[in-house]
């Protein structure tokens, strides 16, 4: 029997190559609205980072999200993002 394979994702953070189960996916909606999706679960676009607020921030410094997203991406939006990862790395 053949292992079952592993699916891998890139951090835009430290942009190394993970198992998906231990990224954070971050998605873009089809209404637009950009969030966290814990789940991996909500339709939209996908992108990952780490679960660590370096990472985070890294690719909020070099607007990865923008470019992944193809779109401006409010401060607003960053500060929930934030404050979400915060409370999930609290509650790990």
């Amino acid at each position: 029997m053949k292992p079952k394979k592993i699916p891998m994702r890139m951090c835009l953070g430290c942009g190394e190559m993970k198992p998906k189960k231990q990224l954070i996916r971050v998605v873009k909606s089809p209404e637009g609205e950009i969030s966290l999706d814990f789940t991996g679960k909500k339709s939209g676009r996908g992108a990952y980072i780490c679960r660590s607020s370096e990472c985070f921030e890294k690719a909020r410094k070099a607007r990865r999200f923008e470019k992944s997203f193809s779109c401006r991406i409010d401060d607003s939006v960053y500060e929930v993002m934030s404050d979400e990862l915060a409370k999930e790395t609290e509650n790990n």
